[in-house]
């Protein structure tokens, strides 16, 4: 590995290779985080059974209220969300310790008895997987937070390195030679949406920067986070528990109060220490309209519905993290800006992805097949992760229309599916011959998103899920021309190969 020579080279030579290290774990995080902008769109798809219909808030409470006293009545919390037009389920938790284990349900919200879906993580995988790569939260926040870092100096040096950066967005070189088609791709693809790629970036870090830099906080309120909490407005002051069993009102009651405090149904519905004497009911709602994810929130005491508070208000520090969590969310995004962020979302892979490309294609040596270890297992790696991952999303997907409706623990074989498909797709490319591994790794996802619209419409085959099943085809029809163009290039290449070598031996 030549040293680099001045400052604009040594930024390319940390651009090239900051890039590569955590480029496969980024392409994941920018493909999950990306789909996670319809999160709820993809978990009503996975969950067929469920329909919209009017609900009263507060009968409904009442029966989510009744399932958990007769679930868990010594739980330390509960948790309910109550349904909305986007997800119209009941959705409850309940756990005895703070550490879990944390027990789920879906309730039917005219009975409160549990709803007759599948069983499934729906969006939500997906969401969780874009941070904490199915591993345990710390462990998979604390890696997607050090290749955050490193993609944000990858971004930094690349703007450093290509001074010629807007004049090579109008650019694109693709017969000029297999390096610099997938330099122009690459330089394209990120400049088109770079300030997204620099927003989302630096608002990922900010999200979690309280557990990136706890010293503040540790050292200001000596570990008593919860105070800190409700003294920045993130939250109300807990209650201690009083030790003595009290009898609650129905939550349906409180709810009621709640929805004539705030005018408006809450969200989510917490009752901490249920069955104490000092039990609280913390009701939240949706956030105001604009940038800041802060919701309002009022405590009520559940014995006597009285209000024990509302959430604080805001400092600037505060609502400055707020408004960052608001934008890399985009829960203030309306239809045209979400669709916007899903296709910055998608150049960003596409970025990542041209980038781990070009860095084989560059150091393909000339007129000869590359054997070197590091290459080969670099390209093994690109193959295994960009086109393995669309293959287990799209294995995902078909597990939840083709496996057992009542299979125990079903939620979990479709993960394991996702994982499974993911790494049957990866060895079919490393397995076969170099010059079909790219056209198969990409025509597999390809057939099978194509495929989802099809089993969707033998087993299910409602009109409201058409938008769903006609995305799944298109992505399905460009992995296809992807393929096709793969093909097509290597069939080149291969003939370019075979006249060069004729002329060496003429």
């Amino acid at each position: 590995m030549s040293r680099p020579k001045g400052f604009r080279q040594s930024m390319a030579w940390l651009h090239t290779w900051s890039g590569l290290v955590v480029g496969w774990v980024l392409f994941a995080v920018f493909v999950t985080g990306t789909a996670s902008y319809y999160r709820s769109e993809i978990s009503r798809w996975m969950r067929p059974e469920l329909t919209d219909s009017a609900f009263d808030p507060a009968a409904t409470a009442t029966h989510a209220g009744a399932f958990l006293q007769t679930t868990m009545p010594n739980a330390m919390a509960w948790s309910i969300r109550l349904p909305s037009t986007k997800d119209p389920e009941v959705e409850v938790y309940w756990w005895r310790n703070p550490g879990g284990p944390y027990h789920h349900a879906l309730l039917d919200p005219a009975t409160g008895e549990p709803a007759k879906v599948r069983d499934t993580q729906g969006g939500d995988f997906l969401y969780r997987f874009h941070f904490e790569l199915n591993l345990p939260p710390i462990w998979g926040r604390w890696i997607v937070s050090a290749c955050a870092m490193i993609l944000l100096i990858a971004l930094i040096s690349g703007i450093v390195t290509h001074r010629r950066i807007f004049v090579d967005f109008f650019t694109f070189r693709r017969d000029r030679s297999a390096q610099r088609g997938w330099l122009d791709a690459h330089n394209v693809a990120g400049v088109l949406a770079l300030p997204f790629h620099l927003m989302i970036v630096y608002t990922g870090l900010v999200t979690l920067s309280s557990m990136l830099m706890p010293w503040a906080e540790m050292t200001a309120y000596r570990g008593e986070l919860l105070r800190y909490y409700a003294e920045a407005g993130i939250t109300i002051p807990g209650r201690p528990p009083a030790g003595r069993p009290g009898e609650a009102l129905p939550l349906g009651e409180i709810v009621t109060r709640a929805i004539a405090a705030q005018g408006q149904t809450p969200e989510l519905v917490v009752v901490s220490n249920p069955g104490d004497a000092a039990a609280t009911v913390n009701t939240y709602f949706e956030e105001p309209p604009g940038l800041a994810h802060l919701h309002p929130q009022i405590a009520y005491d559940a014995s006597t519905g009285a209000e024990i508070g509302r959430v604080g208000e805001a400092g600037p520090a505060t609502r400055t993290g707020a408004v960052m969590v608001g934008i890399h969310e985009a829960h203030f995004a309306a239809a045209p800006l979400r669709l916007l962020f899903f296709l910055c979302g998608f150049l960003g892979a596409a970025t990542v992805a041209s980038g781990l490309v070009l860095w084989t294609v560059a150091r393909t040596p000339k007129g000869a097949d590359p054997e070197g270890v590091g290459l080969r297992l670099v390209r093994l790696l690109n193959l295994g992760t960009i086109g393995g991952l669309p293959a287990g999303l799209a294995a995902y997907f078909l597990a939840n229309r083709l496996l057992p409706v009542d299979l125990p623990g079903r939620a979990d074989w479709e993960v394991r599916t996702f994982f499974i498909a993911w790494v049957a797709a990866a060895l079919a490319a490393a397995l076969s011959r170099r010059n079909r591994a790219w056209p198969l790794a990409l025509a597999i996802p390809g057939i099978a998103f194509l495929a989802i619209p099809v089993v969707d419409a033998v087993t299910v085959g409602e009109a409201r899920f058409l938008g769903f099943d006609a995305a799944m085809a298109l992505l399905g029809g460009l992995l296809l021309v992807g393929a096709r163009l793969a093909s097509r290039r290597r069939q080149v290449q291969q003939r370019a190969e075979t006249i060069l070598h004729r002329t060496a031996q003429a």
